[in-house]
């Protein structure tokens, strides 16, 4: 019995000492709260935004402070907090505590932006002397390309054909494009009035070295352009016609389309004079036969497949005499 009374009186003084030793101290608990980093993979001289979440601890009454290498950034209500990136490859160590009921709970972690971008090379058409690059087409492919510039804290550069790359097109691993090495991938264009979006992961092979990046594919309706084809200074890719005078005896057309997929070969091109079919090709040469003046529809239409086209309608006249003789294509 007196045993028994001994342990009741022990009980009755260590426990409230143990409680208020748990209030007082600084747990490193990693799993009180949560911390997410957008954007995932941070770029070099960006800034990422820290958010942090949890079902065990009440966050709206709780204080957070922010430290980046040991200097305090943030002190205050628990909100979104934006944490400065250095150069490719410098660690960033940042260490959060939230205060919450009298405990204080902290995580610590490190991130280390790298540099990586990814390229939309649309397979499709454009003129030869086009300055921009080509536009998504509806219906085709683009390739997209990741150029990787993944650096150690010491500024040590991976190189990038020893990188692992993992391709994500809408959410979706592709497994059958990713891999070491793999560095560009093929993606269907995305439906007309719609985005197709493609990130990628890329990684060292000891897992150390993490960096990405992502960008949408927004297509776009292909059009088809008509020049004039000078025969001292050649196709006047400068200007492009939407009528046109002929003053010469003949004078000869070119059409150049955009944005029209080029994976099955170029474009088709069909040229109409008057409603009748004249001729195919990019080029077209017109004389007018006769005396006097007139006015002709000349029209022409891009096509690849059964369903993505482009057509360019172009008023035409001729001749300064009275009359009018017909118009027709060579």
């Amino acid at each position: 019995m007196r045993f028994g009374f001994l342990i009741t009186i022990l009980l009755i003084f260590i426990l409230p000492l143990a409680v208020s030793a748990q209030a007082l101290g600084d747990i490193n608990n990693d799993t009180a709260f949560s911390i997410s980093v957008d954007p995932q993979y941070p770029a070099p001289y960006s800034q990422a935004v820290l958010s942090t979440l949890s079902s065990e601890l009440n966050l709206n009454n709780a204080v957070m402070s922010v430290s980046v290498a040991g200097k305090e950034i943030y002190n205050g209500s628990v909100r979104p907090v934006s944490v400065s990136m250095g150069k490719a490859g410098e660690m960033v160590r940042v260490k959060v505590v939230i205060t919450s009921s009298g405990a204080s709970y902290s995580q610590t972690l490190s991130i280390q932006p790298q540099d990586v971008a990814i390229i939309a090379e649309p397979i499709s058409s454009v003129h030869p002397l086009y300055k921009g690059k080509p536009l998504v087409p509806l219906e085709g492919d683009v390739r997209v390309v990741a150029m990787a510039n993944l650096q150690d804290a010491k500024g040590k550069i991976i190189n990038p054909t020893a990188l692992s790359y993992s391709w994500t097109v809408d959410g979706t691993q592709i497994a059958s494009a990713s891999g070491i090495g793999k560095q560009a991938i093929i993606v269907a264009s995305p439906l007309q009035y719609r985005a197709r979006n493609v990130s990628v992961a890329v990684m060292s092979q000891d897992g150390g070295l993490v960096g990405g990046a992502s960008l949408s594919l927004n297509p776009l309706e292909p059009s088809v352009f008509i020049y004039r084809n000078d025969p001292l200074l050649g196709i006047l890719f400068d200007h492009t016609l939407s009528t046109h005078t002929i003053t010469n005896s003949e004078d000869t057309l070119y059409a150049a389309p955009f944005s029209l997929p080029t994976t099955g070969g170029a474009p088709f091109i069909q040229w109409f004079l008057n409603g009748d079919a004249a001729q195919t090709g990019n080029s077209i040469t017109l004389r007018p036969t006769g005396k006097g003046q007139g006015n002709a529809s000349l029209s022409v239409v891009a096509s690849a497949g059964e369903s993505t086209r482009a057509t360019k309608n172009l008023p035409l006249s001729f001749g300064a005499a009275t009359g009018g003789l017909g118009l027709f294509g060579l």
